[in-house]
């Protein structure tokens, strides 16, 4: 079972987001708070799995409440849950060590899999999100995004092949066991190439190591739907 907090200063959308959540018989949504200061205290009480954390709230915002939990509670991930035109948070964000970013507007379903995706370990990036991060930090210039992608493809040549082929699939969002199977290796060979791949682009955490993967360009194609 995956333990749950909600946090949003607006009541709808947190029973909102709960209502998605339950539909789903693996998730507990155990905890639900007003605001960053809540947020951390329930965490620190009920040591949810994820916490699903809304970027603008009073008191602690989000990226503040991200940030003490991760300090505080390492062992739980959280998710960012976004609108459209926040970017600069989302940035902030990263550094926070929060491991999902959704956006509020998306399908419900992208929720159920950003919460039980960073629950079994891995990075999630919306699409959307990943798409609008990557054009926020290429957004400072004349050539800034080529310069952004030189200098992602730059970082990423410090890494071996194997190391590459991981963060590629970092990139898609997928956890240490699911690129295991796809790679054909124990999951602790995994973990130990992430530990490195961290190292070696100087980045403290696997979104923002997906992030250095979209810029790179290196993103690991979805797989095809099984046939019929």
């Amino acid at each position: 079972m995956i333990r749950v907090l909600i946090a949003d200063d607006e009541p709808m959308i947190r029973k909102g987001v709960g209502s998605v959540l339950s539909t789903d018989p693996e998730i507990d949504v155990v905890a639900e708070a007003a605001d960053g200061h809540d947020a951390v205290e329930l965490v620190r009480r009920h040591r949810p799995a994820v916490a699903v954390l809304d970027i603008r709230m009073p008191g602690m915002n989000g990226i503040q409440a991200a940030t003490e939990i991760r300090r505080t509670v390492p062992e739980t991930e959280v998710v960012i849950l976004t609108t459209f035109g926040e970017d600069d948070y989302i940035l902030q964000a990263l550094g926070g060590g929060a491991a999902g970013f959704l956006i509020k507007s998306g399908e419900p379903e992208e929720l159920i899999a950003g919460v039980r995706a960073v629950a079994d370990g891995a990075a999630y990036l919306s699409p959307k999100v990943a798409a609008r991060v990557v054009a926020h930090l290429s957004a400072t210039g004349a050539g800034a995004l080529a310069g952004r992608r030189t200098a992602a493809r730059e970082r990423v040549r410090a890494l071996t092949c194997r190391e590459r082929d991981v963060l590629a699939f970092l990139g898609r969002g997928l956890s240490n066991g699911q690129i295991a199977r796809r790679l054909h290796v124990v999951e602790g060979t995994v973990k130990a190439h992430v530990s490195s791949i961290l190292a070696r682009l100087g980045v403290d955490n696997r979104a923002a190591a997906a992030v250095v993967a979209h810029e790179a360009g290196i993103v690991a194609p979805a797989e095809p739907p099984p046939e019929r």
